[in-house]
């Protein structure tokens, strides 16, 4: 060692003794990152809610589905029910008017394609207005003469070309009615006592108000409805009661203890009513068998706005003209009102216009039956010309039908 450092101190280098070599160390390989129980856990837990979320969502859009389904449903079922609803008012609770208008509804009514719904009215003058304005309303009945009265007066505005007509109806026959008890036995003793006109505005205060005008009776008026005037007649709190309605009147046919005063069909009531009578058949309760009370009657009419022919309102009473116009066989039946009985849908209001439908339903019907009643001719004189019979009236139908059935179809050929 001495000589080393000898030699160092001299200057002079030397080479140190290698270093004995280090093994290189290889890295360490990455361990593999080890997943925790409490991970593995959550991960499982996750599927199952995602799951259950899609399942959810898929619910929910077969929900949306179904209500957009049924929502769409409901407007259509809401545009059809209003398409098909018909309204026609009437009169008051207890009037041949909504008796009418309800057997119309049992009749026509299948709840799909048709459907009429009778309003309750006033009557009158009003139900004229509420054709004329009133949203909702599609037809009315109404009195013939209120209807020319309202159109001379203006009150409505000009109704020539605003207000058609489907169809003469009935007639309306005023009723005088008093206590049996009373003494009254003519319509001129009515002079000075209380009588009841009806409800205020309704068709019974106008004709009641203008009959004992033009015979010049002057009475002290009282407005109460039909029922509860008769109940407050029959306790002696009011004189008399005048009624507007197709004979029977529930109201007067159902009590006793009341009597009809005569209506004379005088001069001045002659240029708007009809004579007419109320007799045992139709008040068995007040009338004696066989006897008759006269008065007078008014006709009535079933009416409409006259839309344009492009209107849903137009086309939907031009489908109750189609349904109501058949059915007038079956409504004069003996299970219907009797007043159905007194219909003729060929009878024309003069001065006025029909609806045009209806003109056109009538005039078909007119011309099918002139061609019917030509092939029965030529069936009756094919018959007589056979020089025979065809044996029953039944026989004879059947035979004329299989004439009928012949004939189409040679005309086919």
């Amino acid at each position: 060692m001495l000589a080393a450092a000898a030699l160092m101190s001299a200057g002079l280098a030397i080479d140190a003794p290698a270093a004995p070599a280090t093994k290189r160390a290889e890295p360490a390989a990455t361990p593999a990152p080890k997943t925790s129980t409490s991970a593995q856990t959550q991960t499982q837990a996750a599927q199952p809610r995602r799951v259950v979320r899609v399942v959810r969502r898929a619910k929910h859009e077969r929900t949306a589905d179904r209500a957009g389904t049924a929502d769409r449903a409901s407007t259509d079922l809401g545009e059809r029910l209003n398409k098909n609803t018909l309204v026609i008012i009437s009169g008051g609770l207890d009037s041949t008017d909504l008796a009418i208008a309800h057997q119309l509804s049992a009749v026509l009514d299948d709840g799909n394609e048709m459907r009429i719904l009778p309003m309750i009215g006033a009557g009158g003058g009003r139900n004229i207005r509420d054709v004329r304005f009133m949203k909702g309303i599609d037809l009315g009945i109404t009195q013939t003469n209120l209807l020319a009265r309202m159109r001379q007066s203006g009150e409505l505005g000009a109704l020539d070309d605003k207000i058609v007509y489907l169809a003469k109806l009935f007639n309306d026959e005023l009723h005088i009615v008093v206590r049996a008890d009373s003494g009254l036995a003519s319509i001129e003793q009515l002079a000075g006592r209380t009588v009841s006109l009806g409800e205020p505005g309704s068709g019974t205060q106008l004709i009641a108000r203008d009959v004992l005008d033009r015979l010049g009776i002057a009475v002290q008026e009282v407005n109460i409805a039909g029922t509860d005037a008769i109940d407050r007649l029959a306790t002696g709190e009011i004189d008399a009661v005048a009624l507007i309605g197709g004979k029977p009147i529930p109201a007067v046919a159902q009590r006793s203890g009341l009597r009809l005063l005569a209506v004379p069909f005088a001069k001045p009531l002659r240029e708007e009513f009809l004579p007419a009578s109320l007799t045992s058949e139709d008040y068995p309760e007040l009338l004696e068998p066989g006897s008759r009370v006269d008065t007078i009657a008014i006709g009535t009419v079933l009416i409409a706005n006259n839309w344009p022919k492009d209107s849903d309102q137009y086309k939907k009473i031009r489908k109750f003209v189609a349904a109501f116009f058949p059915q007038i066989a079956k409504l004069q039946a003996p299970s219907f009102h009797p007043k159905w009985r007194e219909v003729n849908l060929a009878a024309t209001l003069p001065g006025w216009t029909r609806f045009a439908a209806a003109e056109t339903w009538l005039a078909q019907y007119k011309s099918e039956n002139e061609q019917a009643e030509t092939e029965r001719d030529k069936f009756d004189q094919f018959v007589r010309a056979r020089g025979g019979g065809t044996g029953s009236a039944e026989d004879h139908e059947a035979l004329f039908q299989e004439f009928l059935q012949w004939s189409e179809a040679r005309a086919r050929r």
